[in-house]
């Protein structure tokens, strides 16, 4: 895919330089900014289909590499791998950058920083579009991701990268071809010192987790998804049969924030990469009706 975007690097408060890709918006009248926000073992590549459609459209969209993850730096401290100093980050991205309010698009882990902005800092969101998440998470989900992010794996070349891709994704993706997998293997790896591809992250992002025990399993974030979606307008991405967001929390979410938009993209679990027809169908509409 040819590279639509400009590279942009700034500094956290402890001093990490981190990463952005930055994707002008088409020319038209100015509107606000998307910022992108990826999940837990992901990077900005993950918008690297929706990114570009949503610039087409007339907004500038800011996909980031959280700390520990992509071209970012990692954390000297593993315990700052937490959604408050994730959103703190993002936060010194808006003030870097002079953008006051901004549209949030959050996968997974991107969704919980999403819900972490609004408990400090909440009118820099404009609206929120949170993908196949919630306040709660199912601890299905919770636990098959526990168990493979950060483990040593071992991977001796791009082909065996493109299967242990599709091994821990295939039934979220069941869609995907092979051709799909090697690309999805490229946007989560990269080559290693030693010549062969290593997962694209810190393996200590899951140091927090892992030390706050059961209790990281089951977060409660109501109260900052209430604040989150009070007053503002909120989109829910569903894949149908994910193990995180599962369908009874949906439904509570749906409860507790009627004015909420929402989608379940069939046939997907978790999670949505944003470019499929449903997803599309959603999220085109809802961003024209922002300013």
């Amino acid at each position: 895919m040819t590279q639509t975007f400009a590279e942009r690097r700034w500094s956290s408060a402890d001093g990490l330089s981190l990463y952005a890709r930055d994707y002008a918006a088409a020319s038209g009248t100015a509107k606000l900014p998307v910022i992108a926000i990826h999940g837990l073992t992901r990077n900005s590549a993950d918008f690297d289909a929706i990114a570009p459609l949503i610039a087409q459209s007339g907004r500038r969209v800011l996909a980031v590499d959280i700390r520990g993850r992509g071209q970012s730096d990692r954390a000297r401290d593993p315990m700052t791998y937490q959604p408050v100093t994730y959103a703190q980050d993002v936060l010194a991205l808006m003030r870097d950058l002079g953008i006051e309010r901004a549209v949030f698009l959050g996968t997974s882990m991107g969704g919980l920083i999403t819900m972490a902005l609004a408990a400090i800092r909440s009118k820099v969101i404009a609206a929120a579009i949170i993908n196949d998440v919630g306040p709660e998470v199912a601890k299905e989900g919770l636990t098959r991701i526990a168990a493979y992010a950060g483990q040593p794996v071992e991977i001796n070349n791009w082909a065996d990268a493109a299967a242990y891709a599709r091994k821990l994704n295939g039934v979220a993706l069941p869609h995907l071809s092979d051709e799909d997998w090697d690309a999805f293997a490229r946007r989560t790896f990269r080559m290693g010192t030693e010549g062969t591809p290593i997962p694209d992250y810190d393996p200590d992002i899951m140091v927090p987790i892992r030390a706050a025990g059961a209790k990281a399993l089951v977060p409660n974030l109501w109260p900052f998804f209430t604040r989150l979606a009070k007053g503002r307008p909120t989109l829910l991405v569903r894949g149908e049969t994910s193990d995180l967001l599962s369908p009874e929390i949906a439904a509570k979410m749906r409860k507790r924030a009627p004015k909420m938009d929402f989608v379940e993209v069939p046939g997907v679990g978790h999670a949505p990469m944003l470019d499929e027809p449903e997803a599309k169908a959603a999220i085109f509409p809802f961003l024209s009706e922002l300013p």
